[in-house]
């Protein structure tokens, strides 16, 4: 039958065929829509279940951290969740560093001197989770002590009453390096560090430097030689773990509070700050090498510790610093090298051009290094790539023969000049004779990489005057 439209009428079938044509029809669509559902589950359990198992495999192991501070502080409390870290630290291999390398300075002609260059961190939290579980092995030297003198006798070889005017031969019997030890490291007048020994502080300040028991990030200014700067970038969780403490004399602590405020805990911002009494030396220079190379004996429960010169400003979290110039190398000691000059005696001529000290003791002491046979840096000494430090960071595990090595630095300082960069290579090369030791010397760019260098403030006032009246005819 033909309808008007041209379709064709549908013939009605009554009884068991059409039943059977409305079954088979009805059947035929609950397979294709549940065919359709079933693929559709598989096509999303296939899209998200990887994903799930990424996401909560990352979380819990690998370098991608989710996991919020204040749980992996929780996370790490115990010895045990300690141990549990280190574990899922060891899953995370290769090092996400691993394949970094460093691009060659930009070509700009305009811009020739020091500059920073890329350095690859891990996250706060995961360079945390980097940190060894135990203290740093210490070869051959396991048990470090301070020599006390009662009676204090000055020889014609130098030195001063606050180091205690150890002689020659004490000073080349310390480099005989055995298990356990006894040299000077300033502090001879008493046991207690800075308690009536030069260089001394509170009750309160010793207390407070005997409560940090991880990691201590140090700095000082003497003589007003410049102004406090804040640590930029730290995170939450650091500014709970490690300790700032900057050491200052009188006359700088009259310039901060005329400046800023000192809370009720002697705070400035994150700094802890120290005011020295009876300070050891005329010098506020050499004053200033008492924290920075003896630091441990007034943090005796510390494990690491970050040393910055007055005049930077550290814009990285100490954390990140001690994961990729210590615990990645797995080195005890780490000082960026000095940006031009590798040789100690170049290092002496440039000293004495800019009149960095008295040019007669900068000759002695080098004439005194050479004859016990320092010679000019060449590609000679590799893989010892320096001999000359850009000595105004140091960072380090507070070990037993780190101690060691900054105690006998200082030694030098002391004896002669505080021209740090000019007994560095002596003392490391000494020790590293006797004993399976030696610091990481990183790349000066990558020093400046995590610090700004500012102006001392005497040349910031030179900079701020006007220029003098012309004197020449109009």
């Amino acid at each position: 039958m033909t309808l008007p439209s041209g379709r064709t009428k549908p013939v009605r079938r009554s009884g068991a065929a059409g039943l059977f044509v409305v079954v088979v029809k009805d059947r035929a669509r609950c397979f294709r829509w549940l065919t359709l559902r079933a693929l559709l589950c598989l096509l999303l359990v296939a899209t998200f279940v990887p994903f799930f198992y990424t996401f909560f495999y990352y979380s819990q192991a690998s370098e991608l951290v989710i996991t919020r501070p204040s749980m992996f502080e929780q996370r790490l409390s115990s010895r045990e969740d300690k141990v549990h870290a280190l574990t899922l630290r060891n899953i995370s291999t290769p090092h996400p560093c691993e394949g970094f390398v460093l691009p060659p300075p930009p070509a700009d002609k305009k811009r020739t001197g020091p500059r920073p260059c890329p350095v690859c961190y891990l996250p706060v939290e995961q360079a945390m989770a980097s940190m060894p579980t135990s203290p740093s092995l210490s070869p051959v030297l396991k048990r470090l002590n301070y020599a006390i003198e009662d009676n204090l006798v000055q020889n014609k070889s130098g030195g001063s009453a606050f180091g205690g005017y150890p002689s020659l031969q004490q000073r080349n019997e310390y480099f005989d390096i055995k298990e356990s030890m006894t040299v000077h490291c300033g502090f001879v007048k008493g046991e207690i560090p800075g308690h009536n020994t030069g260089f001394d502080f509170d009750n309160v300040d010793r207390h407070e430097m005997e409560q940090c028991h991880g990691v201590v990030v140090a700095s000082a200014i003497f003589g007003n030689y410049d102004t406090i700067k804040q640590p930029k970038n730290i995170s939450e969780a650091t500014k709970r773990r490690a300790c700032f403490f900057m050491f200052v004399d009188e006359e700088t602590e009259a310039s901060i509070k005329n400046t800023t405020t000192l809370d009720n805990r002697r705070k400035v911002g994150l700094w802890r700050v120290v005011v020295i009494q009876n300070l050891p030396y005329a010098d506020p220079r050499r004053t200033g090498k008492v924290p920075k190379l003896l630091n441990h004996r007034f943090f005796p429960n510390a494990q690491y510790s970050i040393w910055i010169d007055g005049k930077l400003e550290l814009v990285e979290d100490p954390y990140r610093l001690l994961e990729r110039f210590l615990w990645r190398v797995n080195k005890t000691f780490a000082i960026s090298k000095h940006y031009s000059r590798p040789d100690v005696f170049l290092e002496g001529e440039a000293n004495i051009k800019a009149k960095k000290y008295d040019n007669t003791s900068i000759y002695n002491q080098l004439e005194f290094y050479k004859s016990e046979g320092l010679t000019p840096y060449s590609q000679a000494k590799l893989p010892i790539e320096s001999d000359v430090p850009e000595g105004c960071v140091i960072i380090r595990a507070l070990t037993p023969i780190t101690n060691l090595f900054t105690c006998l630095w200082f030694n030098e300082v002391d004896r002669f000049t505080p021209r740090d960069q000019l007994s560095f290579a002596t003392v490391r090369n000494k020790i590293m004779a006797r004993v399976d030791w030696s610091p990481h010397m990183f790349q000066d760019c990558e020093r400046r990489n995590f610090v700004n260098q500012a102006y001392h403030t005497d040349v910031m006032k030179e900079m701020a005057l006007p220029p003098p009246p012309s004197t020449g005819s109009d």
